[in-house]
């Protein structure tokens, strides 16, 4: 068929119209919209950008019934909580911060064996709330395949929530507020239906918890994320804000607190401005290795308060609340307060201990202190156990009292011959400081014992078992009891004149106090008429009257069995013996050691420390054993 020009040029036009489509279809392929296409959620855009969540992912839910496209993302407002990481966050009155924790994903192996242990029905709208010891198990959607799909269900994880008060507002009129701040509240949800736990929420779908003291300490077994909230309540008579650390951990609580501070510290002795406070063995091996890495760590630190001073009230179980309020503290960093030392010491019990060595405090002044172990090393003394590391573990606080202004008993330690004292003794504050005292008590010991081992020297103590004085005993016992002895009775352990005990010896009673003040007549009346009037009047060493000149003080006698053990240990040809009770001599040299009564003698390694009964004491460790000998003279 033959085309007319017309016809020719239209067919040309169609031709070239239809090679520009194709071509256009093959550059530039159109995007159709598919069914399969629609769940990928649309990104989120802020108009705000500085009104964003810190730094971290955005939370995003997960409800068992919906996929994520559906439901969206939180808002800004709720926190997301990385495992074992402590969270600080300000918190303003009357207000209660949202926090969400999300499961981290569980590992295949342990998927497998939870996978027969999730074979049960769905649990009931709202039945999956937070509650003690147990929590949401609610199986999520199966796959087509009727398979498991691990990162949507998984096995039920323990969760761990702990949170410490770090700050608290201050009274508005300290003068008319004797209280403590409103203590924090902690509210736990694991239910769909309650993604923001409060006051304001449904009760039946959450847990609430008072904060103690400025701590709280949760635990609950879940299979989906943890809503948490924090709430701070209105007050009138206090301003200001609240700020909180707050962790949630699938290991292992970061904050504890235990009620064993009573045990764990022991207070040794107190002058008029310091004490001497040492925890409880670090451990019992004998193993010299052990023993000596044991001494190269410093396990624990120790915060001191004045009772009087309220401060502290509402965060005593908080380790960051006690770290910005106590006036007095022994921490690893900045936070040392120039009023205590800490070191290591083997001195009670020939075992490692932690002690801590308090200067500047008030006179006759009652103080708090709270031993807290150190979070570093996992709680095991440098060993760790996984890789979790554990926050501090506050414990129990303890109560000391402090002596009298008078001045005449002081503590003295880190002696170079009798190393095991560590108590106050009679003191002048015009002879000198601590240094210069214990220099005089310990070289007069060592004095002393230097003529007792020349004596000890003469003793055939490498003889043969057949020709040695005992079989029990030898030279190396003797010289050691000896010491113990020797420091004892050379070194008194001093107490306030005022104390009341029955167990106290006065001593100095007729001289004047380092201050100038004499007792009264009235006081002084009863000693003059005791036949051993000696014992009161003057000290139990005439150097300390002569160069010391101490004024009135009790002591706290030597234990009777530090002499019966001399006796028992060294050979019968030193002439050593001992008084017994009721016997001459034994009043007012000696008292009998009763461990039950507490510490009403002295002996090496002896320490005060609150008890349910009233004083107890580190024990010696040894029998005593009355023997019939003669007065053993100093």
């Amino acid at each position: 068929m033959h085309l007319s020009p017309l016809q020719s040029r239209l067919a040309a036009s169609l031709v070239a119209s239809c090679l520009l489509i194709l071509l256009y279809l093959v550059l530039f392929p159109p995007n159709f919209a598919l069914a399969a296409e629609l769940n990928e959620a649309l990104p989120v855009v802020f108009d705000d950008v500085d009104s964003a969540v810190p730094p971290g992912p955005i939370y995003e839910a997960e409800f068992s019934a919906f996929d994520r496209s559906i439901i969206g993302r939180a808002t800004r407002d709720v926190i997301p909580l990385d495992n074992d990481e402590p969270l600080p966050m300000n918190v303003d009155q009357g207000v209660t911060q949202p926090f969400v924790f999300l499961l981290p994903p569980v590992s295949e192996r342990k998927a497998g064996e939870d996978r027969l242990e999730l074979r049960r029905e769905h649990n009931a709208p709202g039945e999956g709330h937070a509650s003690a010891g147990a929590g949401a198990t609610e199986l999520e959607g199966d796959r087509e395949d009727g398979g498991l799909d691990v990162e949507k269900r998984q096995a039920g994880q323990k969760v761990y929530i702990s949170a410490n008060t770090c700050l608290q507002p201050q009274p508005i009129d300290p003068s008319k507020t004797t209280g403590a701040p409103p203590q924090l509240k902690l509210y736990v949800s694991t239910s769909p239906d309650n993604t923001a736990p409060g006051p304001l929420a449904d009760q039946a779908t959450q847990d609430m918890f008072d904060f103690k003291e400025g701590a709280v300490a949760y635990s609950i077994t879940t299979d989906r994320e943890v809503y948490i909230g924090i709430y701070a309540p209105d007050s009138e008579t206090f301003s200001g804000t609240y700020n909180v650390r707050i962790t949630a951990s699938t290991d292992s609580q970061y904050y504890t607190y235990s009620k064993r501070g009573v045990e764990d510290l022991i207070l040794v002795d107190s002058d008029s401005q310091g004490a001497l406070l040492i925890t409880q063995s670090l451990t019992d091996s004998k193993d010299p290795n052990e023993q000596a890495a044991v001494m190269r760590t410093q396990p624990y630190v120790l915060f001191a308060h004045n009772k009087k001073d309220r401060a502290i009230n509402g965060v005593k179980h908080s380790y960051c609340g006690l770290y910005n309020y106590a006036q007095i503290a022994a921490t690893k960093d900045e936070r040392q307060t120039g009023t205590v030392k800490t070191s290591m010491t083997k001195r009670h019990g020939d075992v490692p201990k932690q002690q801590f060595f308090f200067i500047g405090l008030n006179s006759s002044a009652e103080y708090i202190g709270i031993l807290v172990k150190d979070g570093e090393d996992g709680g095991n003394l440098g060993k760790r156990q996984t890789a979790f590391e554990r926050g501090p573990q506050v414990f129990e606080a303890m109560e000391f009292t402090t002596k009298s202004d008078h001045g005449n008993c002081a503590l003295v330690i880190d002696l170079s011959f009798c190393d095991k004292v560590a108590y106050s003794v009679p003191s002048n504050p015009n002879f000198g400081n601590s240094s210069r005292l214990a220099e005089f008590y310990d070289n007069y010991a060592a004095s002393v014992y230097a003529n007792f081992d020349k004596s000890l020297a003469q003793v055939a103590c490498e003889a043969p078992s057949s020709q040695l004085y005992s079989l029990a005993r030898n030279c190396t016992s003797c010289a050691a009891d000896y010491k113990d002895w020797l420091c004892s009775v050379t070194i008194p352990r001093c107490e306030d004149f005022s104390n009341t005990a029955e167990h106290l010896q006065p001593r100095a009673v007729g001289q004047p106090f380092p201050d100038g003040e004499t007792l009264d007549e009235a006081t002084l009346a009863p000693f003059r008429k005791r036949a051993n009037r000696a014992a009161f009047m003057n000290s139990r060493n005439p150097l300390i009257d002569e160069m010391i000149k101490p004024g009135p003080y009790k002591e706290v006698l030597p234990c009777d069995n530090l002499c019966y053990e001399l006796v028992r240990s060294c050979p019968a040809s030193m002439g050593f013996g001992c008084p017994l009770p009721g016997g001459v001599g034994f009043e007012g040299n000696y008292r009998v050691h009763k461990p039950s009564e507490g510490l009403t003698c002295n002996f090496p390694g002896a320490a005060h420390t609150p008890s349910a009964g009233g004083r107890a004491v580190v024990d010696w460790g040894v029998m005593v054993v009355v023997m019939a000998v003669g007065l053993l003279v100093v």
